[in-house]
């Protein structure tokens, strides 16, 4: 790859906490190749730490499923400042991550003022509604970027250029270090622990806390020693923890900022699904996976778009069931306590879940998907400006 003589200004569009993460890294990645490169978007604050300006911060304002429908405003609002701003002619590229809902809408306005676009984080057109959505994706998508490995030969089989990046999230975790006091004071006693994942959105921690607490309480009635641990995502959703667990009479201790901990420390969690699950994969934690959406909407709207025959996604990547999900909706929490409790009691089961969750993770642990993805970028960019004028008046067009 050549490089670019001039300073370049790229648009980028984060919706989520997990997007803005991973955003940030990529900024960085970026820099380190080109130090003059500058960034204006849709951006939470840790891009803006890292040097993006922020036209609106919807990371507080995420969702999915039916959640989204509360936050129509906020993303009419950002998609009015998005496409002032693009229409400024000052961007060499955009770079768009995960949330399609509203980044393919992002990527359309910057492909319509001849922007070139980088999808970083895929769609995920093969779970759910592949044919309405792969033509939108084609047309405004120039470069995708994904984090599963099967995601590049399926994208290219629809003529989308597509590279398989690695998964973000395995390298900000490999860089943490599991704080040995900590674990071990949360092991002290030797009593079994349940963790509980609710999530880090305060719908989805709406939807699905009280099912988790549910069961916990069943399982402590069944292991009068059971220790139970919540993982206290952000400030956010600390009330809505709080008041869900107020007047249930299991004893719960809240923990903000230490998963790595929480998970190494369980001899079971129970997840919202989501990326925490491949965060519990990492630790090779066992765990059920449960998440309870809209039967409603589930029976007479998304069960006809859905393709996958799994939903979370240690799952979805082994292609089979290696951990017990209950989701997207359960009637019951009766079968879910039933498979807690049997893990809960069979050390060889939660050993084989250990090892098979270990296997699952190993290919992703020497991936740099930031570092790999700033290069697509800055590829993406000298390919436009070769082969397209590009914004700056003097430059000349260099033939191919």
């Amino acid at each position: 790859m050549a490089a670019i003589s001039t300073p370049l200004h790229i648009f980028i569009s984060a919706a989520e906490p997990s997007a803005d993460l991973h955003g940030a890294s990529l900024i960085r990645a970026v820099r380190a190749l080109s130090p003059e490169v500058r960034f204006t978007g849709v951006a939470g604050p840790l891009m803006q730490q890292a040097g993006c300006k922020s036209i609106y911060d919807m990371s507080q304002h995420s969702s999915m499923l039916v959640g989204a429908l509360g936050h129509v405003h906020h993303a009419y609002r950002m998609l009015s400042l998005v496409r002032q701003e693009l229409a400024s002619g000052e961007f060499d590229a955009a770079v768009v991550i995960d949330a399609p809902i509203l980044n393919l809408r992002v990527a359309k306005r910057a492909k319509s003022f001849g922007i070139p676009v980088l999808y970083y984080i895929a769609p995920q057109l093969w779970a759910w509604a592949e044919n309405l959505r792969i033509a939108r994706v084609r047309s405004a998508v120039d470069r995708m970027a994904c984090i599963l490995p099967f995601e590049e030969p399926y994208y290219r089989a629809f003529g989308v250029e597509a590279s398989y990046v690695g998964h973000p999230l395995f390298a900000s975790l490999c860089a943490k270090e599991t704080d040995a006091g900590i674990l071990k004071r949360l092991r002290d006693g030797g009593r079994p622990i349940l963790t509980i994942m609710p999530g880090s959105r305060r719908h989805v921690v709406a939807e699905n806390f009280p099912g988790q607490l549910r069961v916990a309480e069943q399982l402590r009635a069944r292991f009068p020693n059971l220790r139970i641990l919540v993982s206290v995502a952000n400030d956010l959703v600390r009330p809505i923890l709080e008041e869900v667990s107020h007047g249930i009479d299991v004893p719960v201790q809240f923990h903000t900022g230490g998963n790595a901990e929480l998970l190494s420390a369980a001899d079971l969690a129970l997840i919202s699904s989501g990326t925490a699950t491949l965060e519990a994969a990492y630790h090779n934690t066992p765990m059920i996976v449960m998440y309870n959406s809209s039967r409603f909407l589930y029976q007479w709207l998304f069960r006809f778009f859905i393709t996958t025959s799994y939903f979370s996604l240690p799952n979805i990547l082994a292609n089979r069931e290696l951990v017990p999900e209950f989701m997207p909706f359960y009637r019951s929490i009766d079968p879910i306590v039933e498979r807690a409790a049997a893990l809960l009691t069979d050390s060889a089961a939660r050993e084989q879940m250990s090892a098979d969750l270990a296997e699952l993770v190993r290919p992703f642990l020497d991936t740099t998907a930031s570092d790999t993805t700033a290069k697509i970028l800055l590829d993406l960019i000298e390919t436009h400006e070769r082969c397209a004028p590009p914004r700056r008046a003097l430059e000349q067009c260099a033939p191919t």
